[in-house]
């Protein structure tokens, strides 16, 4: 099972031909609420970028990524300027990578100022580039799978937890780098932190939480990762029981295991861990992530569909 995984963090062979189409006009203003279509919703999500007064152009929402990246082909036509060389860390590990210089990245509500982009090769992330937390602090990310859409707008921060729909789940989360980390979820009795990684379609548990399950899992073989470097990780897939998140149960989940350099980034590798990709997000009708509220709401699917409740 291969499956690509597009998670940068802040710290060969010529590439294949890509095609990029002709820039077109810059789209109308769009509102607060601006619906986007997704990608792929199976596993890659892309939104419509535009970059100083081109565009748009494809790139993947990752909530995993601490900085946003382009594609060294866009930024090639794009004729961008050079940034130096910056060193990230990725699923593969760590590497020095170069940057180029991004004036202008606009997105539905979110306009930012020139950005000091890692500039990587679009076959290894899937788009002509991924928009990292860097740009999505202050704003909600709305994923509703039913619908094939996503919504970006502003979040302003409130002074307590708004309570959330019979049928959601409400989950704070603390924060580290930007990024945001649940804390409650368990398997069984033993608690696991869980990173919202939207740029992975596979969830990766780390050696913790695999030492804990033991041979209470049932193999499922291999599962070979694509970093966003382009390195290649084979990690030790299982399907796992008496998951729990928010007070939802979840049985026979896939959970690729590897001691991947981002649990050490988010200081999570001496405990039991995840990054929950979009497998596992894919459960849910809708996933809504507010990075100003450090809070994630999960819509429960419909009946047929959803995991057992625990007491809910």
């Amino acid at each position: 099972m291969k499956a690509l995984i597009a998670l940068l963090l802040a710290v060969g062979s010529p590439s294949a031909q890509l095609v990029i189409p002709p820039p077109t006009p810059p789209p109308l203003p769009l509102t607060d609420e601006s619906v986007l279509l997704l990608g792929d919703v199976g596993t890659r999500m892309t939104v419509p970028v535009t970059i100083g007064t081109r565009g748009p152009w494809p790139f993947v929402v990752d909530t995993g990524a601490e900085r946003t990246v382009i594609a060294r082909e866009l930024a090639g036509v794009l004729g961008l300027a050079s940034g130096g060389a910056v060193r990230v860390i990725t699923m593969t590990g760590t590497s020095v990578v170069g940057t180029t210089m991004v004036p202008a990245l606009s997105v539905s509500t979110i306009t930012q100022s020139t950005i000091r982009a890692p500039a990587l090769e679009a076959r290894n992330m899937g788009a002509l580039g991924m928009l990292g937390i860097d740009v999505l602090q202050g704003h909600k990310v709305r994923i509703d799978f039913d619908r094939k859409q996503m919504t970006l707008q502003p979040s302003v921060k409130r002074r307590s937890v708004s309570r959330g729909t019979p049928d959601e789940i409400v989950v704070t989360a603390r924060s580290l780098y930007g990024q945001l980390i649940v804390t409650d979820a368990h398997w069984r009795n033993t608690r696991i932190a869980v990173v919202i990684d939207t740029g992975s379609p596979v969830t990766i548990g780390n050696a913790a939480l695999r030492t804990a399950i033991g041979k209470r899992a049932r193999a499922i073989g291999p599962i070979s990762v694509i970093s966003a470097t382009g390195e290649t990780l084979v990690a030790d897939g299982h399907a796992v029981d008496d998951v729990t998140l928010g007070g939802i149960g979840f049985s026979d989940v896939p959970i690729a295991f590897a001691e991947v350099a981002p649990f050490h980034r988010f200081r999570l590798d001496n405990r039991p861990a995840i990054m929950m990709g979009m497998d596992m997000l894919r459960l849910f009708r809708v996933v809504q992530i507010d990075f100003a509220n450090r809070e994630i709401r999960f819509t429960v699917p419909r009946s047929g569909r959803a995991p057992t409740r625990f007491g809910i």
